[in-house]
């Protein structure tokens, strides 16, 4: 409980021991994670600590994003590339700012403003909740920019923690995933240079493009990864103490295993090559199907515990509350309902 907590020492512990590098190519001094290998790693830091393992998913999505984008010729400024070939070596730590936590809230359309200057651009507004908020060493905000012909595009701002005008407030109110440091980034006529803006390039108004469909996969995969490792640490408290029946472990057992297999199975289909709409809706299937195993197998596991442990430690609660909370990430099962039953019926993947 004392890793939970609001000032825990975890998300430094992990910078110092080279945890930013996980997703980092080899060329750039990273460690060059396999999807496979990088939810195996979040399943195991989030038994530990669920925090940490959520708080790292925004770092390692945003990682995996920026470094597909370094792969196409062009796409990234020096300055970008500057910037990505510090995260290793310096062990820095990327925040992630685009959804933000609105209901009903289009996660393509963000409410984080920019005004054009002659060097780039004037940034206004917040995002909240936003992990990693105090440890950051670089904020990635999604905002919209108006263009020429008057629509507006997606675009990917780099800003440094360090900026005039970036400022962080209380936010996060629950115990609950404390140490994620969730809390609201301001940014207040922040000055952001031309060449630290990555400009999206969608098909369509709705369709996921080259900038958010590689870090949308990551993010919910990692995510799901990350909260199948906070329901093991219950799995193993039943398995430890054998409480219950065989049948009834074993049952717990084999849901828990379901669900690592939905998770990994959608990672080797990344390996594999799957990408584009496919791949999203790979894992956003592997995703829905195992929040509902994950609810089912909490409950099953805190009741084979027992009242006793229930009173007698607030683990048991705090891990069934974490878990819970998979269901709050974006986007939510209703607002892309439609959206997959249409991609399931042979139409391309629509986000919005």
């Amino acid at each position: 409980m004392e890793r939970e907590a609001a000032a825990s020492p975890v998300l430094e512990l992990y910078r110092t021991h080279g945890g930013p590098s996980l997703l980092v190519p080899a060329a750039y001094g990273g460690q060059a994670a396999s999807p496979l290998e990088a939810v195996r790693v979040q399943r195991a830091i989030a038994a530990a600590s669920p925090s940490l393992g959520v708080a790292t998913v925004m770092h390692h999505f945003t990682v995996a994003m920026l470094f597909r984008l370094a792969g196409i010729a062009a796409r990234l400024t020096p300055a970008q590339l500057e910037l990505l070939s510090s995260v290793a070596p310096e062990n820095l730590l990327l925040a992630s700012g685009w959804a933000e936590g609105r209901t009903d809230q289009n996660i393509l359309a963000p409410s984080v403003t920019a005004e054009r200057t002659p060097t780039g651009y004037r940034v206004n507004g917040s995002k909240k909740p936003c992990s990693l908020s105090h440890s950051m060493d670089v904020l990635t905000a999604s905002v919209m920019l108006k263009q020429d012909d008057g629509t507006s595009c997606l675009s990917l701002m780099l800003i440094p923690a360090s900026s005039p005008g970036v400022s962080t407030t209380p936010f996060w109110s629950t115990p609950v995933l404390a140490a994620t440091q969730s809390d609201e980034v301001r940014l207040t006529d922040v000055e952001v240079p031309e060449d630290l803006v990555i400009v999206s390039t969608p098909e369509d108004h709705d369709r996921l493009d080259d900038l958010q469909a590689g870090g949308f996969t990551w993010f919910e995969l990692l995510t799901t990864a990350a909260y199948t490792g906070a329901a093991s640490a219950l799995v193993d408290r039943v398995m430890t103490a054998r409480r219950g029946s065989a049948a009834d472990r074993a049952t717990l057992g084999t849901r828990f295993d379901a669900v690592v297999g939905l998770v990994e199975g959608a990672a080797r289909a990344l390996e594999d090559g799957v990408d584009g709409d496919e791949a999203v809706a790979a894992v956003l299937t592997a995703r829905y199907a195992a929040q509902d195993l994950l609810a089912t197998l909490v409950d099953q596991a805190v009741e084979m515990l027992g009242g006793m442990s229930y009173i007698r430690s607030g683990e048991v609660a705090y891990l069934a509350s974490v878990v819970r909370a998979l269901a709050f990430h974006p986007p939510s099962r209703a607002s892309v309902a439609a959206e997959l039953a249409d991609y399931f019926a042979g139409s391309p993947l629509r986000l919005s």
